[in-house]
């Protein structure tokens, strides 16, 4: 059984892919309590480290996880991205120090793992420029990893969601003769929301207020603010209609034909709406969650802010195991 220890795991979209691909979890470090109580729940055996990963990072990591340097399988998760105070001066951790991926890196210095899995969102590769996702890669090469990168949509691999991430792995440059890890191929068919949206379980969910729900049931299902009397429209939109661009995300009402758009943290955001296609409403939580496939059994805890939350942060648990099982092979010499 390959090893994997993941870091800043949410509610485990991320960990449940990698375990389906055949891993053993050692560890998964996660600071919110209610995502750690949603990963106790659906895995009692899990070892889940409710903290601050920073610290952990100040720990003898090998002892703490009972491993030699070198033994890890798979390092795994996705930090939160920040700009880094000294982007490319001094080309090492230093470059890194006070943001959340430092801690990413030194797991990597201290461990050694023979890959690592580094998932974020495509906006990483512009951020500050494009400087902090080259400072990331310089040091992930300097810890002794070469990379292959590239973005990868959730809806090509068995997700019934538009949903862009930037998947970076590294292998152990000891190890690049022997470890060869191929990107997933996309699937030939691509879910959309009829595919998912039926027998869905009962689950918390918010409602919107009357006079949206009123607006909304005037817009066809694939339909947006273009789609209603332009009066009724820009009395809603009010500031937003005189801004530029398409605006398409405004009084958005999803179709039963076609993949959601990315989920989001919270079930209403006026630029970006998720209308359900059938019903004047957002998408309840396990709706949310079906379309980042996770299993109807897999239970969320905390209030229902909180429940959307770390659905929408989550990673599709289907482009995990995709991304993971690649992993694997790779590790099995295949």
């Amino acid at each position: 059984m390959f090893t994997t220890i993941e870091l800043f795991a949410g509610a485990g979209g991320l960990a449940l892919g990698v375990e389906k691909a055949g891993f053993e979890t050692l560890g998964l470090i996660e600071i919110d309590k209610d995502a750690c109580d949603t990963l106790h729940r659906n895995r009692p055996g899990w070892n889940v480290i409710c903290e601050d990963i920073a610290n952990i990072t100040e720990l003898d990591l090998e002892g703490y996880f009972q491993l030699e340097k070198g033994e890890l399988d798979l390092l795994s998760g996705g930090a939160p991205c920040q700009a880094f105070s000294y982007a490319g001066k001094r080309l090492g951790l230093e470059d890194a120090r006070g943001t959340l991926f430092y801690h990413y890196a030194v797991f990597l210095e201290k461990l050694q793992p023979k890959m690592f899995l580094f998932e974020n969102v495509k906006g990483l590769l512009s951020h500050d420029g494009g400087k902090t996702y080259q400072t990331m890669l310089r040091i992930f090469r300097k810890t002794g990893y070469s990379i292959q990168k590239k973005v990868l949509n959730a809806w090509d691999y068995g997700v019934a969601q538009k949903r862009e991430r930037l998947i970076t792995v590294g292998i152990r440059k000891d190890l690049k003769e022997s470890v060869h890890f191929h990107f997933p191929k996309p699937h030939d068919y691509k879910p959309v929301l009829r595919d998912i949206l039926q027998d869905v379980p009962e689950s918390l969910g918010v409602a919107y207020g009357e006079n949206k729900r009123r607006i909304f049931e005037l817009v066809p299902a694939g339909g947006y603010w273009r789609d209603i009397d332009p009066e009724i429209a820009k009395e809603y939109m009010k500031s937003c209609w005189n801004m530029e661009g398409g605006r398409t995300g405004i009084l958005r009402r999803m179709s039963m034909e076609e993949p959601n758009l990315t989920v989001l943290t919270s079930p209403s955001q006026k630029q970006t709406e998720r209308c359900h296609p059938l019903e004047a409403r957002p998408f309840t939580v396990r709706e949310n969650a079906r379309c980042q496939s996770f299993p109807d059994d897999w239970g969320f805890c905390g209030n229902v802010m909180s429940q959307y939350k770390q659905v929408g942060n989550a990673v599709p648990v289907n482009l995990a195991y995709e991304v993971a099982a690649g992993i694997r092979a790779a590790l099995e010499g295949r």
